[in-house]
């Protein structure tokens, strides 16, 4: 790819066959750049012995543009056919600027505000650095460093639990091999539900637009659902409950002890909610042998089954529902539960309860 070149010579340039080939390909593909094609025909052109004037005349430049890139081409090669480095606009900033603004999106924000807005960061560094900056020029640079201040992302700082992998791989081993002739139950509460009426009816849905539903509603009280999910066969029991304690829950265990036959042994998935860990409760599990607790470990209530079939309820009954009173709600919670166990089968479960590995 190097040729001399005398006094009115053009420079000769000689291709590899994997240059030539990154060319033709250049040359063919619809996506590539016009001016990278243009360049691109000029060096395989050129590399077929035309003469400057003859490339011109055939690709329909000047004369000077195939010198400037035949030229650039055998001196530099691949690289040469690039765009070259140009200087650009001076900045208006220097870099004690760009840092300041760093610095000022990256700590707090003065009281008694939580949260920093371009127009404050430049307030601040208008002050700090003396330097005038706009809000939109903040902007500019806080997106070059994908920094982004009026963003918070939720976090949980798990408590220490050395038993952590070991309590979900007991509960994700009862779901993969459950012991044989056992009934597997999940359960756990979905509180506070509330029963509110939209003030104006909704529209249904139609090509080219979603359904639509009035935003201010009127409150009619809430509900709590105590549900039991049978493992086996996804087949769920609820009911309705007035308060959330120990014991409102040992009553809706004493209903699945005698629903279920005095010979079977069953195996429980809770979790730490303090319904299911005060001492009334541990009192009443320890004087029913046959009923044997797999804890889930602390914030990891996804385990819990029977959450899935509280997820499907939000989104189908809860979530877009209009309730005119409560006992409407109650009514509408019932008969979902009901249809549900019509076609019920029991939820596929992978998770074997194990760390994730790194890629």
């Amino acid at each position: 790819m190097r040729g001399g070149q005398g006094a009115g010579t053009a420079v000769a340039v000689v291709l590899e066959a994997e240059v030539r080939g990154r060319l033709v390909r250049t040359v063919a593909s619809a996506k590539s750049e016009v001016r990278a094609v243009l360049r691109a025909r000029i060096v395989l052109a050129a590399a077929d012995g035309l003469a400057n004037g003859a490339i011109a005349r055939e690709l329909d430049v000047s004369v000077n543009t195939v010198r400037k890139w035949r030229g650039r081409f055998a001196a530099r090669g691949m690289d040469g056919l690039r765009d070259a480095q140009r200087s650009g606009r001076p900045r208006s900033y220097g870099p004690e600027v760009r840092v300041a603004i760093v610095a000022t999106a990256t700590s707090a924000p003065p009281h008694p505000e939580a949260t920093w807005s371009h127009r404050t960061i430049a307030q601040r560094v208008a002050g700090t650095c003396f330097a005038r900056v706009s809000a939109s020029q903040v902007g500019r640079i806080l997106a070059d460093l994908d920094l982004k201040p009026h963003k918070v992302r939720g976090w949980l700082t798990r408590r220490d639990t050395p038993d952590f992998w070991q309590r979900a791989a007991d509960v994700c081993a009862l779901y993969l091999d459950p012991p044989e002739g056992a009934v597997i139950l999940s359960i756990d509460e979905k509180t506070a539900i509330a029963a509110r009426s939209r003030r104006h009816p909704g529209r249904p849905a139609c090509p080219g637009e979603p359904g639509r539903q009035e935003f201010e509603y009127r409150r009619h009280g809430t509900a709590s659902l105590a549900a039991a999910l049978d493992v086996r066969t996804g087949e769920v029991l609820t009911e309705v409950i007035r308060r959330n304690d120990a014991v409102t829950f040992t009553a809706f265990l004493d209903q699945l002890d005698r629903a279920v036959p005095p010979g079977k042994e069953i195996y429980v998935v809770l979790d730490n909610g303090s319904s299911h860990t005060a001492k009334h409760t541990k009192t009443w599990l320890a004087a029913h042998p046959r009923w044997h607790v797999r804890w889930t470990p602390p914030h990891a209530s996804w385990l819990n089954q029977v959450e899935l079939f509280f997820s499907v309820l939000t989104r189908r009954v809860l979530r877009h529902g209009d309730f005119a009173n409560r006992d409407d709600l109650i009514d509408k919670l019932e008969a979902y539960a009901i249809a549900h166990n019509e076609t019920a089968k029991p939820y596929r479960w992978t998770c074997e309860g194990t760390p994730l590995k790194a890629a």
